[in-house]
């Protein structure tokens, strides 16, 4: 009877304990470069969620619900990332997230979408922090995929409004990544500035393979044999790097508009040479107009010793949050269907994950790269002295797009 009554107990005090640990953490297998030349950014990313977790655990945003968020290196590379998924999945995690590098995450797009057809009841959600290419939000949209950063076509519609108030903008010479995301770009810059400025000349547009040139000289030779006044390129990571690098060393006097100069590596690159010629469109920028997540940007740096620049860490957990509460569960199939539609605010503002094809409805900056002074240029760029200025603050509904999106949801 001893026996039988301590085998009882235990079995209840499991029964107890066992949802109470499933509840508990909420696990993220964050899967990105973390060797090889884009590692560097994929470290800071990793960074940045850990300490954006930290924060949101220490403040109860899920409630008693914790983060953990564990990183996995795909190198990369498209086949390497279905190797993690597939590792990760038989760890138990049922959030992903990923965003360096489009390609990467339309493969694990597509195979997210098989897993969960063929595994009812242990679905997986993806969620993209930085991946841009626009079809991951038209043609192949997906239930299981949420973006939290502005797709290319949107930040190319706020990038050309900018670019087509300005007058001295006669010749354009166009240089990307020879993979999804850059023909995006190309695409849409040559659209878009058809459209507004008709008058501007498109004197270049280069593709150059991705993670592969380590001098880019003769590219620099060709934009300044062009003639062109501006630049134009979604490069990130040392491909960004070493292009600014090799055009300060050629004297090249274009302005350059990017995507991701605010990225690891690429400040200490410009340096000097980038002032007042070398802009960026992005979702947020710690100079903002109220300097919002002002002190996450001092406690990252205090802790890390480097710059927090990617706020989609801290959407993706705020969302995530408010979620959580509203599906009251933390299983992936219901707090999908919380996420989708949702309104929550982040750093920019107020932000809304629409409903018809999960692609993120948020402001959009236009900064330029400058001397710090004191007031509306407090923080500098990895201890160069130098930092954004905002330009203008773009409202969502300006840079939004229409969606091709036809989503099949469950059920």
């Amino acid at each position: 009877m001893k026996f039988q009554l301590r085998a009882s107990l235990v079995a209840v005090a499991f029964t107890i304990a066992a949802p109470a640990v499933m509840a508990d953490t909420i696990k993220i297998a964050y899967i990105d470069p973390l060797s090889g030349p884009f590692a560097p950014v994929g470290q800071n990313i990793l960074d940045s969620f850990k300490y954006v977790a930290d924060k949101a655990n220490a403040e109860k945003w899920a409630g008693d619900n914790k983060f953990e968020i564990d990183g996995f290196d795909n190198k990369g590379s498209p086949q390497e990332s279905l190797n993690v998924l597939k590792s990760v999945i038989d760890k138990g995690y049922r959030y992903i997230t990923q965003g360096n590098g489009s390609g990467v995450g339309l493969a694990l797009m597509d195979a997210v979408n098989k897993y969960n057809e063929r595994n009812p009841g242990k679905e997986i959600v993806y969620l993209n922090h930085s991946a841009v290419d626009p079809d991951m939000t038209n043609s192949k949209c997906s239930f299981w995929h949420f973006r939290f950063d502005s797709n290319s076509d949107m930040k190319m519609e706020a990038l050309t409004t900018y670019m087509a108030a300005d007058k001295n903008i006669k010749k354009v010479y166009i240089i990307g990544q020879n993979y999804s995301f850059g023909h995006q770009v190309s695409r849409a810059a040559k659209e878009y500035l058809a459209r507004k400025r008709p008058d501007i000349k498109i004197v270049g547009d280069d593709l150059h393979p991705i993670a592969q040139v380590k001098d880019f000289s003769p590219y620099i030779a060709k934009i300044k044999a062009s003639g062109a006044d501006t630049v134009i390129t979604g490069n990130w990571g040392a491909d960004l790097a070493l292009l600014i690098k090799a055009a300060k060393d050629a004297d090249l006097k274009a302005n350059f508009y990017t995507y991701y100069a605010s990225t690891t590596g690429v400040p200490t690159a410009m340096g000097a040479a980038g002032l007042d010629h070398v802009k960026y469109v992005a979702y947020w920028n710690t100079n903002n107009e109220t300097f919002s997540g002002k002190d996450l940007v001092e406690g990252f740096k205090a802790k890390y010793k480097e710059d927090y620049y990617a706020m989609s860490t801290y959407s993706i957990l705020a969302a995530m949050s408010k979620a959580v509460k509203t599906a009251k569960s933390i299983d992936p199939v219901k707090v999908a269907f919380a996420l989708e539609g949702s309104n929550f605010k982040s750093l920019n503002g107020d932000d809304t994950m629409r409903k018809v094809d999960h692609q993120i409805q948020q402001p959009l900056y236009i900064a330029t790269w400058v001397k710090t002074n004191g007031k509306d240029v407090k923080f500098d760029q990895e201890n160069t002295g130098f930092g954004w200025k905002t330009n203008q603050k773009i409202d969502a509904f300006v840079a939004s797009q229409p969606s091709s999106c036809q989503m099949k949801r469950p059920g």
